[in-house]
C-alpha cells in the first residue's frame, strides 16, 4: 500500500495533479500576474517531476531509459529549487498562484488518475512507451511556462535564468524524443 501511494504521488509526471493552492483573483494580464502564475505551475511541474526517477522502485526500466529520466529528476528539482529562492528574495512573487478553472483542475485530477492506473498495469515496452509520452508532455510544458514566465520577469537575471531552463527543457525532451525513436525502430518489425 506504500508503494502504490508513493507511486501516486510519483504519477503526475505531466503536470496533470490538481493544483496544491488556488487564488481567488480573476485573471489579468498585468505581466507579475501572469509570471505568478507561471512560477506556480512551473514550480508545481517541476516539484512533480524532481521525484520521477523514483520509478526506479517501483517499476524497472532499461540504463538508458533511467539515466535520462534521473537527468530530467535532478534539473526538475534545481529549478524548483531555484524558484523557491527567487521567491524567497522577492516577496512578490507567489509560487501557489495557480487560479485554474474548476473544469481544469477536474481535468487534470482525471487524467492523473488514469496515467496512474495505465502505469500501474504497464511493463516492459508499454511501460516504457507511456513513460516516454508523459515525459514529453512534461518537458514541453515546462520549456513553454519557463519561456512566459521569462517574458514576464522584469528582472533581467530571472528572465535569463528562465529562459536558459525553457531551453533545457526542450533539450531533455529532444533526448527523450530521439530515445524514444531509436526504441520505436529496435521494436519495428522488419519488412
Amino acid at each position: 500500500m506504500k508503494i502504490l501511494f508513493l507511486f501516486g504521488a510519483i504519477l503526475c509526471l505531466a503536470g496533470c495533479q490538481s493544483p496544491k493552492a488556488s487564488s481567488p483573483q480573476v485573471q489579468s494580464a498585468v505581466p507579475a500576474d501572469i509570471r505568478n502564475n507561471c512560477y506556480s505551475l512551473l514550480h508545481q511541474l517541476l516539484s512533480d517531476e524532481k521525484d520521477v526517477s523514483k520509478l526506479r522502485f517501483i517499476k524497472r526500466e532499461e540504463d538508458d531509459i533511467k539515466s535520462l529520466v534521473k537527468k530530467i529528476a535532478v534539473r526538475s528539482g534545481a529549478g524548483a529549487k531555484q524558484l523557491e529562492t527567487f521567491a524567497k528574495h522577492d516577496k512578490t512573487i507567489v509560487l501557489t498562484d495557480l487560479r485554474l478553472p474548476p473544469g481544469e483542475e477536474a481535468t487534470r485530477k482525471a487524467i492523473a488518475s488514469t496515467k496512474q492506473k495505465e502505469l500501474l498495469g504497464q511493463h516492459g515496452q508499454e511501460f516504457e512507451m507511456s513513460l516516454f509520452l508523459t515525459q514529453a508532455e512534461a518537458l514541453s510544458y515546462g520549456a513553454h511556462l519557463a519561456k512566459v514566465a521569462a517574458q514576464n520577469d522584469a528582472v533581467p537575471e530571472r528572465a535569463q535564468y528562465l529562459a536558459g531552463l525553457s531551453e533545457e527543457l526542450k533539450g531533455l525532451q529532444k533526448q527523450l524524443v530521439d530515445l524514444m525513436l531509436s526504441r520505436a525502430k529496435v521494436m519495428a518489425p522488419a519488412r
